[in-house]
C-alpha cells in the first residue's frame, strides 16, 4: 500500500459532522454505514424537536431507498414515511414523520425536585 492509499484509507475513518436540520443526504456515505447513520440521525432529530425529516437516498437502482425503508419500518417512533413526490427529486428522497412525545418504550421525562 502506498502512502497515498494509506492516507486515503485513514481519511475514510474520520468522523463526518452532519448538520441536524431535518435533511439527511446519504450520497456521501457507503451503504454499510446507512442503517446506523439513519437511526442516529433520527434520534438526534427527535432530541432537537425535529419531527419532519427528509432523507435523500438518490434514485439509482433503488437498493439504498429500500434499505432506508427497511430501517424506517423497524422504528416504533416513525409515524409514517413516503417517497417525496412533491419535489423534482421525486422518488430520490423519502419523507419521514416522527411521533411526538417520548420515544416508544421510554417513559416521559420527569422534573426532579
Amino acid at each position: 500500500m502506498t502512502q497515498d492509499e494509506d492516507s486515503q484509507e485513514d481519511a475514510g475513518d474520520t468522523p463526518v459532522e452532519i448538520p441536524i436540520d431535518g435533511v439527511l443526504d446519504l450520497h456521501a456515505f457507503q451503504p454499510r454505514e446507512v442503517a446506523d447513520l439513519v437511526n442516529h440521525y433520527l434520534d438526534e432529530c427527535r432530541a432537537r424537536g425535529i419531527f419532519h425529516v427528509r432523507i435523500i437516498h438518490g434514485k439509482g437502482t433503488g437498493s439504498l431507498r429500500e434499505l432506508v425503508r427497511d430501517v424506517l419500518s423497524k422504528r416504533q417512533d416513525v409515524a409514517k414515511h413516503r417517497l417525496d413526490s412533491q419535489t423534482p427529486s421525486g422518488w430520490g428522497a423519502t419523507l419521514v414523520e416522527l411521533r411526538r412525545g417520548p420515544a416508544p418504550g421510554q417513559s416521559p421525562r420527569k422534573n426532579l425536585p
